[in-house]
This record gives C-alpha cells, structure tokens and sequence, in this order.
C-alpha cells in the first residue's frame, strides 16, 4: 500500500490532525445553537408558576451573572487554543487534576442534557404525529434522531459546521419573529420589572438555576478550538455576540409569553406555542415544529462539542486511546462521537436520566466557577499557546471575581440532596482520576 492510500485508512492522534474550519459566523451559531435547545420552550410557565409577573427580573438577574462567565470563557479562549474546552483551561492553569474533573463533570452534564433533550423531543413529535407515542415508535424516532446526528458529524467538520449553522436559522428566525411581532400585542400590566413584586428571595434563587440551565451551553460549542480558524479573535466575537443574543431573545419571549396569555403562562404546557397561539392560530403548529427543530439542534451542537471534549480526554490518556484518534478520510474524531451519542441513545430510551440532569445543574455552575479562576490565571500568566494577541478582561481579577460570586450565590440555593448527589460524582471522578494515573504509571 502508497504513502497517500495509507493516509485515508490510518487513524490520526492529536489536534495536528484536525481541520481549522470554523470561523466566527459558524462558532457564533453553534453558541446560540446550543443554548437555545429546549430549555427556551419551558422556562417561560416554569418562571411564570416561581416569579408572576417579575419573572423577567429572573432573566435579568441570569444575565448578569452569565455574561461575566462569557467574557472569561472569550479571556481563557482565547489564549488556550487545543480542543478541549473547560478540559484544556483548567489543565493548561491548574494542572492535570482540575482538567480531568472539569472534564469529566463537562461530559456528565453533556449526556444527561443530551438525553433530556431528545426524551423532550420525542414528546413534542408525538403531539405533532401520536403514532410516535408508543415506546416501540418512540424508540425508534431516538434511535433514527442519534444516527442522523452521527452520520452528519462523521462526514467532516465542515458540513458538521454548517448543519448546525442550517439548523439555527430555521429555529431562530420564528422565535425572533414571535419576539419582534408579540411586543406590538403585549399587555404591560402583567409584566413587571419592580423588586417589590418579587414573590420571595428563595424563588428568586429557585428561577436563577433554570435561567443558568437555559443560558448554558457555550462551554460545549467552545470544545472543538483545535478547528477554530482564529481562536484569539474568533472565541471572544462568537461569545459576546451570541449570549447578547440569546439574553435578548430570551427576556422578549418571556415578555410577549406574559404578554399574551397573563396567569394563563404558568398552566400551559408549551407555553411558546402557545404565545403563537395567541398571536395567530396556525402559529401553534408553527412553534411546536420550530421546537423539534430547535431541540435537534441542540442534539447536533452537544454532540459535535462533546466529541471533541471526549477527543481530548482520550488524546491525554484518561480515557482510552482510540477516543484520541480522528478519521483520515474526514479528519473527524469517530470513537469519540460514538461514545457520546450511545450513551445518550441508550439514556434518551431509558428515560431514566433524572438523577445525572440533577447534578448536571450544580456541576456546570462549579464548572463556570472554576473557568473564572482559569481566566484570571491565565491572564496573570500572559499564557499565549500560539503567539496570537488574546482578549484581556479588564480590571484584573474583578470580573472572574464577580463570575465566582454569583455562582456561589446560586449553587447556595441547592438542597442538600442535590449537594450530596455532586460529592457522590465528585469521589467517583477522584477515584477514576487516581486509577488512571496509576495505570499511566505501571505502562
């Protein structure tokens, strides 16, 4: 066999072998792609039935803490440029133990989210054709759902790439229309944005992690910065523009939902259809379309980032070899895709993935908390991976400090249920970590 036959067959290890294809337009998208999933098409009843009318107080107050982890997450981006994501900004300041417990945590949090999503799809579907309904059907709409999302993925980053940029078009362009039309309608009486119509703090703190849930997800679509055309500068554009745009497209939804239906919001359902309802009849129809959609692309954006987190943590050696391998033909990490959309497949079926979406939550947060901390090392080192200007976060500590502060503030409103489930994760990924590392030691 040729030197050239041989490259299409072998396998190829390490970033060197993966395309820097995404620029800032296609990073923006699978930002906004992986957070607009389908938090956005339950959160407005859900703030609704905790806040009444000051639930847009919630997602105020949510924007305010995530755009502090934004520009950290754009600080630590762009001066750490491997695939990886948190992984690789936690191992590159704080050494190996925090990027494998980051990791780990990342990838935890990432399938659980991934089944929910495609559980919470498969319902959508049978409202549109029952005949998904059953447990047969549903199963196989899953299976087919996670073969496609594979296939897609397996054929190249590119067009990985640019399904994920095809599916945030077709998913925003109604929300934003429902948002910019809705507001003509809205009745201002049952919104409001005054402290005092707060219920209580507590449901304040409640409505503060479903907002950070429904605002999570650049950590995913941060993942692959080995296929980054410009870390330094493509990282922080695609970051802020795209958060700006979630925050806003978030705030109106729950503004025209209020709007629209009153205390009727807190009872619906599918209270964004039910907004289109509202509106205009077949708008109901339209939304509940628009939430499949939006939920696939949420599948195709967590998969294509996850991959690349489990690529990363294979190509390290805390996780078998071949997950840190990547296709020659297509330079796409194939093991590690698989991994993912399995164990998601198999929990999406299941249905039986509370437990794991329960820490995610207070996982993610930890995760964030510890990112900040990587931003300010990392600034403070001056590290540069490639010699590229990086975006520097203004006042020294102060915004990673701020970033910390409100994670705290919410992972305070845990119970001591949800504490205990993430230190029974915690010891399970420290025992992982140590049997690796004494495994690395014997070869």
């Amino acid at each position: 066999m040729n030197e050239s036959a041989s490259s299409r067959t072998t396998a190829l290890q390490g970033d060197a072998a993966l395309l820097r294809a995404v620029g800032t337009f296609a990073l923006t998208a699978a930002v906004i792609n992986v957070i607009v999933g389908g938090g956005i098409f339950r959160m407005p009843s859900a703030l609704a039935t905790q806040m009444g009318a000051a639930a847009p107080l919630a997602l105020v107050a949510g924007a305010l803490a995530i755009i502090p982890i934004a520009l950290c997450f754009a600080a630590v981006g762009s001066r750490v440029q491997v695939t990886g994501g948190p992984y690789s900004y936690l191992g590159a300041t704080f050494g190996p133990f925090a990027g494998f417990v980051g990791g780990a945590l990342m990838w935890i949090s990432n399938f659980t989210s991934s089944a929910g999503v495609a559980a919470a799809l498969s319902v959508q579907v049978a409202n549109l054709v029952p005949a998904f309904a059953p447990p047969l059907p549903r199963a196989l709409l899953l299976t087919f759902v996670y073969a496609a999302l594979f296939a897609l993925n397996a054929f190249g980053v590119k067009l990985g790439a640019r399904a994920i940029t095809t599916l945030a078009a077709l998913k925003l362009t109604p929300l934003f229309l429902l948002a910019a039309i809705g507001v003509f309608f809205v009745d201002w009486s049952q919104v409001s944005f005054a402290i005092g119509d707060v219920p209580s703090w507590g449901a304040l703190g409640a409505s503060m992690v479903l907002v950070m849930f429904a605002y999570s997800g650049m950590e995913t679509a941060l993942v692959p910065s080995g296929e980054i055309n410009d870390p330094a500068r493509d990282v922080p554009r695609a970051t802020m523009v795209a958060i700006l745009l979630v925050v806003l497209l978030y705030l109106a939804l729950q503004i025209v939902g209020q709007g629209l239906l009153g205390a009727g919001l807190a009872q619906s359902g599918v209270p964004v259809a039910d907004t289109a309802g509202a509106l205009w009849g077949p708008g109901r129809v339209l939304l509940l379309a628009t939430a499949c959609i939006s939920m696939t692309g949420f599948l195709m954006g967590n998969l294509f980032g996850t991959a690349r987190l489990v690529f990363a943590l294979g190509r390290d050696g805390y996780l078998p070899r071949m997950f840190g391998t990547v296709s020659a033909a297509h330079r796409v990490p194939l093991w590690a895709l698989a991994a993912h959309a399995l164990l998601a497949w198999v929990l999406a079926i299941a249905g039986n993935f509370d437990a794991l979406a329960l820490i995610s939550g207070g996982a993610i947060c930890l995760v964030y908390g510890l990112v900040s901390l990587a931003a300010w090392r990392a600034q403070a080192l001056d590290l540069r991976e490639r010699g590229d200007a990086p975006f520097v976060l203004p006042g020294g500590f102060a915004i990673p400090l701020l970033a910390i502060a409100a994670m705290v503030a919410i992972t305070a409103t845990l119970t001591r249920k949800e504490w205990l489930a993430i230190g029974i994760a915690l010891a399970a990924l420290v025992a992982t970590y140590a049997l690796l590392r004494l495994r690395k030691r014997a070869a």
